[in-house]
Parts: C-alpha cells; sequence; structure tokens
C-alpha cells in the first residue's frame, strides 16, 4: 500500500513538473491572455472590469522599459534572476527595523505574476523560484521582460503597459513621455492605492527619483 501511494505521489509530480515546463516553453511565444491574479480579483470582485491589452515589447515605450528597470531592479540584465546583493541589504535593513524592503527581481515579479498566486508562505516562495529558474533558463530577457510589461497590475482592473497608458494618459504605450512611463513605474508598489495621474505629492517624488536614475542608468539595451 506505501509504495502504490508512494508511486501515485511521484506521477503527480512528475506531472506537475512535465505541466510546468510546457507552459512555460507556450509562454515563450505565446502572450499570456490572463493571469492567476486576474482570476482572483474577478473573484473579490466581479464588478471589477479587467482591462488588459497584450503588446509586442517593441510597441512598448522604451522610456517605460527602462523605468521599470531603474524603479524595480536595476540589475535585471547582469543577474540569473536572483539579486543577491539586494536581498542581503534588504535583510540588513529589515534586522536593523528599517521600513521593510523588498528584493524581488523583475525576474521574480514575472514568475509570480503569470505562473502563481499573491502570498508570502514557503510554498509560494519555493515555486517563485522554481518558475524563476526556469524562465530564466528557457526565456530570454526581452522576453522576460515583455511578458513582465503586459502582466503586471498598474491599477485598479489594469493590466500591462497598454491599459495602463490608455487609462491614465489617454494614449498608446507606444507614445509615453519619459516623465509618464516614470510615474506608471512609481505605482507599482501598490498599484491599486496609487495613481499615476493626477499624481500626489508621493508619486511625483517617486517620479522625479526614477526620472534620475533613468538618467545615470545610461543607454539602455537588454544586450
Amino acid at each position: 500500500m506505501i509504495k502504490k501511494i508512494f508511486k501515485f505521489l511521484l506521477k503527480i509530480a512528475g506531472f506537475l513538473i512535465l505541466f510546468s515546463l510546457f507552459m512555460v516553453l507556450l509562454y515563450k511565444w505565446v502572450p499570456v491572455p490572463f493571469t492567476p491574479l486576474m482570476a482572483i480579483r474577478y473573484f473579490e470582485n466581479p464588478e471589477e472590469k479587467i482591462q488588459h491589452t497584450w503588446v509586442p515589447r517593441e510597441e512598448i515605450s522604451l522610456h517605460l522599459q527602462l523605468g521599470v528597470i531603474a524603479s524595480e531592479d536595476q540589475n535585471f540584465v547582469k543577474h540569473n534572476g536572483f539579486d543577491f546583493e539586494a536581498i542581503e541589504k534588504a535583510i540588513e535593513n529589515n534586522q536593523k527595523g528599517k521600513r521593510m524592503r523588498g528584493a524581488s527581481t523583475i525576474s521574480q515579479q514575472t514568475a509570480k505574476n503569470v505562473f502563481l498566486w499573491p502570498g508570502r508562505n514557503w510554498l509560494r516562495k519555493g515555486l517563485e523560484v522554481y518558475f524563476t529558474f526556469l524562465i530564466e533558463t528557457f526565456w530570454s530577457k526581452e522576453r522576460i521582460l515583455e511578458v513582465y510589461l503586459n502582466s503586471i497590475e498598474m491599477g485598479t482592473g489594469i493590466y500591462g503597459a497598454e491599459a495602463a497608458a490608455k487609462r491614465w494618459f489617454s494614449k498608446s504605450s507606444a507614445n509615453l513621455t519619459v516623465n509618464e512611463a516614470a510615474a506608471i513605474a512609481a505605482i507599482l508598489p501598490n498599484p491599486r492605492e496609487y495613481r499615476a495621474n493626477p499624481a500626489s505629492n508621493y508619486i511625483n517624488q517617486r517620479k522625479n527619483w526614477i526620472v534620475r536614475q533613468m538618467q545615470n542608468y545610461g543607454k539602455f539595451s537588454l544586450e
């Protein structure tokens, strides 16, 4: 009986691993139509209309591409999914009792947004590490950023760069200016609470900081 149960569990584990590999490889080329977070938001509030339009990375303003990297993950091009220096700084910062500081990379956020659910338990974090490793192995940096910019929550019911640009600035994501892109990037820590336009004093301060980081970053390239 124990052997049968063990074999059954192994089969389930094997199926889940193969299925996860299949989904990662599928999304290497196919646009992500829906995410677990969208489903969760829908069931939390069915009246909340989901705004989401997939666009290729080439049709998203370079200002926004650089803006999210400057604000969320400045070592995105250099690391392999995990920024260990940022993790160490976050641990030191939190141990000193200072304001809680995260260290999730764009790759980690993409893995969480596309394949998982919000949460801080060990199971979810372990799966995040697993899926981050997979997308860093099978996807290019360009693809990771493309999926990130098309799936991340950028306001109440707003998912992805195109929907955010239209909601906050009534224009296509391809035409965002530096300041508009920085304003959208500025609300990412809590997009359901903050507004990109009109922006609060706090968001304006973050936007100005992001613009400076974008200027200091230098020439933007994912190569």
